[in-house]
């Protein structure tokens, strides 16, 4: 799946999903007087508003390379979905911790929550099948082709990472919430309700703290792993032009797409025996090796045939990374 597509479909699904719970959750919520409904209708609606952020991010980061940008505008992916995990901090999290513990303090009289305690759970059961389809169809297009590894969440897109950590979130807080409930049916005692308010408020701070850092390796310059790094700088000194590197760079500028920079001390003697073995420089001194000027001519044209070679051999090393490499979107070599 190409990156400029990746995220799409599962952003989608749980902005249309997210937006159903949030309201089902909210009339409920208000109607029930529930800390745990309100957590949650919180939840749901912060993830809303988060999804129509990560839509702004992919929208905007498919945008061509101009001279503003030259290298594109992929790294906006990184920094909506940056601001989509503040939102979940800050109104996910904050304000359902702060209203949990406000109502756990309090102690609301339970009377007009346990009055609507079946209608919660039975919305609770449904929030849960949506955030569950939702959830598969963010996993099923995390994991594209492959399987479910340690690398594939190291290197995802933030975007969908964002989807699969938001619903899978969203899962654990519908559960947390029925248990909520259902302790509050049996024992009758609302401080469970609360308890359930807070834990979900919790949830989503954990989560928000996992996008942040996730985010913020991109946006200040994520480098390749240094496997990758290794791999790389071996096949540039394969080559005999290459004597050493004095300095390697790399910078993720989208996903799974990124730009090494490189100084190499360079060594010119191959080309010279590439350009004797060819047997141009023999057959044409011998025509001119009776006159120094004319010598003379051939030594300045054959200078001129090097930095056309330098550059020949610098664009087959860059094509041999790319093949290699196909997360290589841009190569600069630098001769020291």
């Amino acid at each position: 799946m190409s990156h400029k597509s990746e995220g799409n479909k599962s952003v989608i699904a749980a902005l249309f999903g997210n937006t159903f719970v949030t309201i089902i959750k909210t009339f409920v919520a208000i109607t029930s007087g529930s800390a745990s409904m309100f957590a949650e209708s919180v939840h749901s609606f912060a993830d809303t508003l988060n999804q129509s952020l990560l839509l702004i991010g992919l929208k905007r980061s498919k945008r061509p390379a101009d001279d503003s940008r030259g290298y594109g505008y992929g790294i906006e992916r990184f920094f909506w979905s940056l601001i989509s995990a503040c939102g979940i901090l800050f109104i996910g999290a904050g304000v359902t911790v702060y209203h949990s513990i406000d109502s756990l303090l309090k102690h609301d009289p339970i009377s007009t929550v346990h009055n609507y305690n079946y209608f919660t759970i039975s919305v609770l059961l449904i929030a849960l099948i949506v955030e569950g389809i939702t959830l598969f169809i963010a996993v099923k297009e995390l994991k594209g082709k492959q399987g479910l590894t340690k690398e594939i969440f190291a290197e995802a897109d933030p975007i969908t990472l964002a989807v699969v950590y938001e619903d899978g979130a969203a899962v654990l807080g519908v559960l947390v919430a029925l248990g909520a409930q259902v302790l509050m049916h049996i024992t009758g005692n609302d401080i469970y309700d609360s308890i359930g308010g807070i834990i979900v408020g919790m949830i989503l701070g954990f989560l928000a703290i996992l996008l942040i850092v996730k985010n913020h390796q991109y946006i200040i310059g994520k480098s390749l792993s240094e496997e990758t790094t290794e791999e790389i700088t071996e096949l540039l000194l394969e080559d005999p032009c290459i004597e050493n590197i004095s300095e390697f760079k790399s910078v993720a500028i989208d996903i799974n797409k990124y730009r090494i920079y490189t100084t190499v001390e360079w060594n010119g003697t191959p080309l010279y025996e590439e350009i004797y073995e060819a047997g141009d420089l023999k057959e044409e001194f011998d025509k001119i090796k009776d006159s120094f000027k004319e010598f003379t001519k051939l030594m300045f044209r054959t200078t001129d045939r090097i930095p056309r070679l330098v550059g020949t051999r610098i664009d087959e090393i860059e094509k041999r990374i790319k093949d290699k490499f196909p997360e290589i979107a841009y190569v600069d070599i630098e001769i020291n």
